[in-house]
């Protein structure tokens, strides 16, 4: 099992991924935010690049899974440290939830397990 200081949960080091970890920021703008009349978008941001990972993993062994499913939160927010958006080398750390996961057992024969995917999503 290798594991990662790159990403943690609440101080517990996740798996190193073995797939892709897609990163995308957005800004929330405030409910006042909009179009006029002639078409002019009016924004208010509230937030600025507000941080979704998604995580994958192609393969995992049966241990491998349930150290993920000990670490993944069962509800509520969580510390998550993650590299900077700015500088890779530099940890931060943000307050966060996970959103909609699933595996696939892929052989009960085996106990292999593949395609874990879940996204954090920073609060």
């Amino acid at each position: 099992m290798v594991l990662t200081d790159l990403y943690k949960i609440d101080g517990e080091p996740m798996l190193a991924p073995d797939a892709d970890v897609t990163m995308s920021f957005e800004d929330l703008d405030s409910a006042q935010s909009g179009r006029d009349e002639s078409g002019f978008m009016h924004r208010i941001p509230v937030r600025r690049h507000v941080g979704v990972w998604e995580f994958s993993y192609s393969h995992l062994t049966r241990e491998e899974y349930a150290y993920m499913m000990s670490i993944l939160p069962k509800s509520g927010s969580f510390v998550f440290t993650h590299p900077s958006r700015l500088d890779s080398a530099v940890p931060e750390n943000t307050r966060a939830y996970i959103s909609k996961y699933g595996i696939v057992w892929h052989s009960a024969r085996t106990d292999s397990y593949r395609d874990l995917q879940f996204s954090v999503i920073q609060c």
